[in-house]
């Protein structure tokens, strides 16, 4: 039995850039809900030494996300945990969004908080939509925070019509885990969130094909940086925030967007 593990939930470009940077020697659990994505990625980590174990998981049903909880550390202690799993917009209707990428991660907070030990570091991955989607009334804001996970979905003002669920979602995504935070704390654990903006993988293709690529590459036209980034990037945002360099930062979202947000800003207050 491996003495330390890694848990890494997507096994997508995001995933598997994650997987080689942060893993260094430790038992990886790779989960996803495709059992051929895992097939793939496993032969490909395998073939270059990680030591991996595969794990199917619906991360919209609680039970399945324990039940990859409890394996993760029956192999030992589980010193990290990334959430990467998710569906946009051009893959999925609004409720799929939302049954994903706002329950699925609640989940996931909540299977591994049983399991937490001093040490864990855990990292959700939100998206930049957060911080570009219109405001929240405060009653919104505290029931996406703290609301019971089973009736997440029950507000009135949840959309689960259009497009606009999936900014909604990862903004439900940072502010769970601000809630989560000090339970987390009090365990000796840490959680955070990254909002990746424009990354080049397989999901950031679709969208650029898909109806929202022309304001896409409008957004990166005015960014500061003015290209897309890359998986990379993120996995190396993960792997400070993963480690004892950042001991003192939990409950916060990391916005790694090449300051696309900062350039809409910018556009906004020059009007």
């Amino acid at each position: 039995m491996s003495s330390h593990v890694v848990v890494i939930i997507g096994a997508g470009g995001m995933g598997l850039a994650i997987a080689r940077r942060i893993t260094n020697g430790r038992q990886l659990v790779l989960a996803d809900y495709s059992a051929a994505a895992l097939e793939v990625a496993a032969k490909d980590l395998r073939d270059n030494g990680y030591d991996i174990v595969t794990h199917t998981v619906d991360v919209s049903k609680l039970d399945a996300v324990q039940e990859l909880a409890k394996a993760a550390a029956n192999l030992g202690q589980v010193d990290a945990v990334v959430h990467t799993a998710g569906v946009s917009p051009v893959q999925a209707p609004p409720q799929q969004v939302l049954e994903v990428d706002l329950v699925g991660t609640a989940n996931v907070l909540d299977a591994f908080y049983e399991i937490a030990l001093p040490g864990l570091a855990m990292i959700c991955i939100a998206s930049m939509a957060a911080h570009l989607g219109g405001g929240m009334t405060p009653e919104l804001e505290r029931h996406l925070a703290t609301a019971p996970t089973d009736i997440l979905l029950d507000h009135p003002e949840i959309d689960n019509k259009t497009p606009m669920s999936y900014a909604m979602a990862k903004k439900g995504n940072i502010l769970r885990v601000k809630a989560a935070a000090k339970p987390w704390g009090d365990k000796g654990a840490r959680v955070n969130t990254i909002s990746p903006g424009i990354i080049a993988t397989a999901m950031g293709k679709q969208e650029f094909e898909g109806p929202t690529g022309d304001q896409m590459r409008h957004m990166l036209a005015t960014s500061a940086v003015g290209k897309e980034g890359t998986a990379e990037d993120i996995a190396n945002t993960v792997a400070f925030l993963i480690g004892p360099e950042s001991r003192y930062i939990t409950g916060t979202d990391f916005l790694v967007d090449g300051g696309v947000v900062a350039g809409l800003t910018s556009q906004r207050w020059a009007a």
